[in-house]
């Protein structure tokens, strides 16, 4: 209690401004650490609220896997199984005390007459059993409510759901409420803070698997063995380790390949049947879930951490020679303590309680940076992003921001008590009182803290160029569209019970409505949403293209409605797009992009071709192509432009969700507030879907591009700003300390243009060596950079020359006023300088 009263007292009594500057640096530097642990512990760390999370594993194979793939946000499309499959692995096993399967679905929820477009889970009567879970009320769904596909009309809450819908009513149980249009029994309410197991996704209800055919219409792949869709995870036995439950359930796994689903396999070559046959079941850890986030944004989120770690250490260093600064002005004070009979541990605990104490309020002020950068993160990231994942500061974040202020007060604080209290120090009482020790270990310490600064801003402000130029590179892109004055949004009336036929003519009445707004100039409609990550696709067969077993005859394709393309800017090649006319009983019609054309060797013959939409060896061409637009993004902002046909969705006998598209003659936030209305007046019932505009959609598909530009620059230059009032500090105590010395050299005739030069020479040889070792630290990072770069190298020059030329302008001028104060050193007074 002395030690820690005493340190107050030094620190915020004798001198409270260089303690909150010390503060500050540190809070920016612990804060900017807090919130991006706080997203690297939500994506790559955080385990299932489960029973012994541990035990889980994931399931996956390779390909080949001929037939349907559905995948999601759960993984890609190596990771589903067919559901005989998965039927097939719980009978067999050996290894697991139990499989289960799920799979993610658009859910329109209604009760008692409000209706919310949210996400719903599909979960065989193993889910919760595997997971150890209890529920929070009623029961939970369990083997019974699967035994026989489409029979059992029940469904369970999520906890927050049940929450801010039903304000944890718990007469809930037995209550009807209505799930894509059909009727089921809410039995539970799963536990808190259970959000199924799948990081991205939060659903508010849980289903049983055996009713995906009503959740989805449309479906018809219980029995089918080359349609994949389930995701498939175990708990293993307990003593049972991971790679024996691997070889025994890989050996019963390729007995299933064999002997029931290779036979069933039709056009294979010889290569290929042999991959089929001899691809293995993988089983990797699940303690976190199945989820794709962790794999696209791992990279991103090691990269910001290491950048956030340059900072902090950049802030300990100036705190490490703030510490030596003030050491050697309290020599005398140690000199007298150690004198008096206080022993050196003494001396270097008090020193560093004051050490630690300053990073312990530099760690309490850093929580509210970490508070202010993840609101500043939010702001940048999409809503689905922010209403799924959630980066908060919890008990983690704080023991995490805890532990990283009491490790840095004591690692940069060791050194300069451990100088200050050396055992020679009474020799400065034979000396004049408050005479600095200049001891030559401490001006090499502060120097070496100094060029590592410049060092570490080298390779931030490279990095955070290459992120820049990056990210100019992706808002370059040459989008084959015309985005601006676009409202788009979606709707899904399959999901109400609607009919294929009924959808249609909702959407014919909603394009209709749209059109006669004030202020609209051009309506227009997609399946596939434009630039929002979805992918639909399969074989096609066309006219004179010749195909083989293996023959890669694959496109991507969407239904849209009349006028698409000259509504969204995509120019028209040759032919025609589609009319009103192109409808349900007309002559069957698609348009294609030119990298169709290119695949599919059409050449300029493309009009009047015939396709099919079926790729098999026996396909029929029953579909005239009438169009060839150019090409334009589909999926992603970044992804190559695939070959790519479209299809009038007045043609599609299945439609049942739309996303429209509204182009305005002015500011489109003007038919933002009028499209709820529109709606409701056609079905109160019906939700809209990410209501937005086209510009905000692109944006939001390169969020990641924006974050880690916006972050690295930002971190970059508070990095570079650190490191200059470092360099400053170091350069204006060393030139208080040659006082004296520069006196006499001015006193024998020096010029004080020569001692500029003096430490302006010093400047630039820490510069020098700093920003060469720093170039190659950026080229390293460069490298592990290299897969989020778009169209860069991670050895870009020209961004290394722009990062070192800045670096040195910034270094060169925290050098030039201790240099110009050199120069203006009065000889007489420098020589009585004590």
């Amino acid at each position: 209690m002395i030690n820690l009263r005493y340190a107050l007292r030094t620190l915020f009594r004798k001198t409270p401004f260089v303690t909150a500057v010390a503060i500050l640096s540190l809070a920016l530097g612990i804060g900017a650490n807090a919130a991006i642990f706080s997203m690297f512990n939500e994506v790559m760390l955080r385990s299932l609220p489960v029973q012994d999370p541990e035990r889980l594993v994931n399931l996956s194979t390779t390909s080949p896997r001929p037939g349907q793939n559905s995948c999601g946000q759960a993984g890609d499309c190596d990771t589903v199984f067919s559901y005989p499959m998965f039927l097939d692995l719980e009978r067999v096993q050996t290894s697991f005390t139990g499989v289960a399967a799920h799979c993610l679905f658009g859910a329109n929820l209604s009760y008692r007459g409000q209706t919310l477009s949210s996400q719903g889970l599909e979960v065989s009567g193993s889910y919760f059993q595997v997971l150890g879970l209890q529920p929070a009320l009623g029961r939970l769904i369990g083997p019974d409510d699967t035994h026989v596909v489409g029979e059992s009309h029940v469904v369970v809450l999520s906890h927050g759901y049940w929450t801010s819908r039903f304000a944890s009513d718990p007469n809930v149980l037995n209550q009807p409420m209505i799930v894509n249009g059909q009727t089921l029994t809410i039995i539970g309410v799963a536990p808190r803070g259970f959000d199924g197991t799948t990081l991205g996704a939060r659903p508010q209800v849980f289903v049983p698997m055996t009713l995906r055919e009503f959740m989805q219409p449309g479906f018809k792949g219980f029995d089918n063995r080359r349609s994949y869709w389930a995701y498939l995870f175990a708990r293993l036995k307990p003593g049972t380790s991971i790679e024996s439950a691997r070889a025994a359930v890989g050996a019963q796994y390729h007995a299933i390949i064999n002997d029931v689903e290779a036979p069933l396999q039709k056009g294979m070559s010889d290569q290929t049947m042999a991959r089929f046959r001899a691809k293995p079941i993988l089983l990797e850890p699940g303690p976190r879930g199945q989820s794709s986030v962790d794999r696209e944004a791992g990279t991103p989120l090691k990269l910001l951490f290491g950048v956030t770690a340059f900072v902090l250490l950049i802030a300990c260093a100036n705190i490490a020679n703030l510490l030596l600064a003030k050491s050697s002005a309290r020599s005398p004070e140690m000199a007298v303590r150690l004198s008096l009979g206080a022993s050196r541990r003494q001396l270097v605990a008090q020193l560093l309680t004051e050490s630690v104490l300053l990073a312990i309020c530099g760690g309490l002020a850093g929580i509210l940076v970490a508070g202010w950068t993840l609101s500043l993160i939010a702001a940048m990231l999409p809503a689905e992003v922010t209403q799924t994942l959630a980066f908060r500061i919890d008990g983690s974040v704080m023991l995490f921001a805890g532990a990283l202020a009491i490790g840095t007060g004591v690692v940069f604080g060791l050194f300069p008590a451990l100088h200050s209290t050396r055992p020679d120090l009474v020799s400065t009482l034979k000396g004049q009182a408050g005479q600095p020790s200049g001891a030559r270990g401490a001006k090499w310490f502060r120097l070496v803290l100094a060029t590592a600064q410049i060092t570490m801003s080298m390779a931030l402000l490279a990095a955070a160029g290459l992120f820049t130029k990056s990210l100019l590179n992706v808002s370059r892109v040459d989008l084959g569209l015309k985005i601006e004055n676009i409202v788009t949004f979606g709707i899904s009336p399959e999901l109400n019970a609607y009919t294929a036929d009924r959808s249609r003519v909702l959407f014919q009445r909603l394009e209709e409505e749209l059109a006669a707004t004030p202020g609209v100039t051009a309506v227009t409609t997609s399946m596939v949403p434009l630039l929002a990550g979805s992918n639909w696709g399969n074989g096609v067969a066309v006219q004179g293209f010749e195909q083989g077993p293996d023959t890669d005859n694959g496109s991507r394709f969407n239904d849209v409605g009349p006028g698409y393309f000259r509504a969204l800017g995509i120019p028209l090649m040759s032919g025609r797009e589609f009319t009103p006319g192109d409808t349900i009983t007309a002559p069957k019609v698609a348009v294609v992009n030119e990298e169709f054309v290119r695949k599919f060797g059409l050449g300029r013959d493309a009009v009047g071709k015939m396709m099919g939409t079926d790729g098999g060896a026996k396909a029929k061409l029953d579909r005239l192509i009438v169009g060839v637009v150019q090409n334009a993004k589909y999926s992603d902002v970044k992804d190559k432009i695939p070959p790519l046909y479209f299809l009038p969705y007045r043609q599609d006998p299945e439609v049942g969700s739309m996303s429209f598209y509204v182009r305005t003659s002015s500011d489109p936030k003007q038919v933002l507030g009028a499209l709820p209305g529109i709606v409701k007046r056609l079905d109160p019932n019906l939700p809209l879907e990410n209501v937005r505009t086209l510009v905000q959609q692109v944006k939001d598909n390169t969020f990641l591009d924006r974050m880690m530009s916006t972050l690295s620059a930002a971190f970059a230059l508070l990095a570079t700003l650190l490191a200059a009032i470092g360099l400053y500090g170091v350069l204006a105590y060393t030139v208080s300390q040659r006082t004296r010395e520069i006196g006499l050299r001015m006193a024998l005739g020096a010029a004080p243009g020569r001692v500029r030069r003096m430490v302006m020479a010093q400047v630039a040889w820490m510069t020098l060596i700093g920003a060469v070792i720093g170039l190659a630290c950026a080229f390293g990072v460069g490298r592990a950079a290299q897969s989020v770069l778009y169209e860069l190298k991670g050895n870009d020059t020209w961004v290394f020359a722009i990062a070192a030329l800045l670096l040195t302008a910034i270094a060169l001028a925290a050098g030039f006023l201790p240099a110009h104060r050199a120069s203006r050193v009065d000889p007489m007074r420098a020589l009585r300088y004590e």
